[in-house]
């Protein structure tokens, strides 16, 4: 049975299934404990994936009430320090959220649980695993810049307005790659970037420059990341300023994205903060997901169902006991 077929079948009766009298009881009766949560709905395709996947498993296992907020990171925050709400947010990236996030925490706003994806949001400039396999110097950028006709003698940049060009276009400019005879290619938007990344590896050509993850591209096709060197916190910092004077190299470091809660939603549920404590994923796993996703035309909904059918020993260790008995019945039918 093709894949989404099964998900969107699976979600139809499990959907159902829901609805037999004996569980609906044991619905309400949970519905009573558990009560209302709200999680803040992010605006992007991995955090509509994880939010489907929670509000699957609190509502089915643990009998809640769950409102997705449509938000995004900002939003989000200021909605939490003036009203308290929503309960739950996830997929925060943290280097977006900056001071005013660190103020709920310091403050005892919001309580931090985990990082959400592991090692989480990940940057870097990119080729081929097929181009490393053949040519291992170049996973590293002085093998690069020694051999710049097996990158085809180009670095795809970010396009302009985007963070990440900021901190590239410092690299260029503290590697000297254009010495090196690699010419600097600045993509007018990201699908022109994604593009030209999936039309090399489908062609099998070369490809060198930025991208980051979980995203489409990176789960649709096997990237090694290159080595820039050791990642440095103030060098780094110096990359993100647009006037940086004498930029110094330094890797990219992983963005945390954090799954965090209100300090009063912990203490009033506490077997739910512990669900969401638990709840991580790796993010080429995520990746995968986002690609399963386009290549099916999948709704978040569908793509929530295919992962809990396909992997019920991540999320049973997720779940408190009782919870996971529920899911298993329900989700073995």
């Amino acid at each position: 049975m093709n894949k989404l077929l099964f998900a969107s079948t699976t979600l139809a009766a499990l959907a159902a299934l829901a609805l037999l009298p004996m569980q609906a009881n044991a619905q309400d009766a949970d519905a009573t404990e558990c009560g209302e949560v709200s999680i803040a709905q992010m605006n992007w395709a991995a955090a509509e994936v994880t939010t489907n996947i929670a509000k699957f498993l609190l509502e089915q296992g643990y009998g809640c009430s769950v409102s997705l907020v449509n938000s995004d990171t900002i939003p989000a925050i200021t909605s939490v320090a003036e009203n308290g709400e929503p309960d739950v947010v996830t997929n925060l990236w943290l280097n977006s959220a900056g001071d005013a996030y660190k103020k709920l925490e310091e403050g005892g706003t919001m309580e931090r649980l985990t990082n959400v994806l592991e090692p989480g949001g990940v940057e870097g400039w990119w080729i081929p695993t097929k181009l490393a396999e053949e040519h291992p110097e170049l996973t590293t950028i002085e093998g690069v810049m020694k051999n710049p006709e097996l990158v085809g003698n180009q670095f795809n940049n970010c396009p302009d307005g985007w963070g990440c060009r900021v901190v590239s276009d410092n690299l260029v400019r503290a590697l000297d790659l254009e010495s090196a005879d690699i010419e600097v290619f600045n993509h007018g938007s990201g699908e022109t970037l994604a593009s030209s990344m999936g039309s090399a590896v489908t062609d099998g050509k070369p490809w060198f420059g930025y991208y980051w993850g979980p995203t489409v591209p990176m789960g649709k096709y096997d990237m090694t990341r290159v080595k820039l060197g050791e990642y440095n916190e103030e060098a780094f910092a110096n990359l993100q300023n647009p006037d940086a004077d004498n930029p110094q190299v330094s890797d990219f470091p992983a963005a945390p994205i954090l799954t965090s809660v209100t300090t009063e939603f912990a203490k009033s549920h506490p077997e739910v903060t512990d669900f969401f404590r638990n709840m991580t994923f790796k993010t080429e796993t995520m990746s995968g997901l986002l690609a399963w996703q386009d290549e099916n035309n999948a709704s978040a909904e569908e793509v929530a169902v295919h992962f809990l059918t396909d992997n019920p020993d991540v999320w049973s260790g997720w779940v408190n006991d009782q919870a996971k008995e529920k899911l298993s019945n329900l989700i073995s039918q």
